[in-house]
């Protein structure tokens, strides 16, 4: 190998290096997932109440 062989790896691992050296920062799940509600709530829809059944035919 010639001494500018060894110069031309030595630049291309320079480059390499500056380029691909060092990792992305690391990127936590939490931050990859945005989480909302498929609907907004509707006040109307909660004031069901599951036991009422029981006060108008057990009663």
């Amino acid at each position: 190998m010639t001494h500018s062989e060894q110069d031309g790896q030595t630049t291309e691992a320079a480059h390499r290096r500056a380029r691909f050296g060092t990792l992305p920062e690391r990127i936590h799940p939490q931050d990859t997932v945005e989480t909302r509600p498929a609907t907004l709530p509707d006040p109307a829809r909660d004031t069901y109440d599951a036991d009422e059944w029981l006060v108008r035919y057990c009663g």
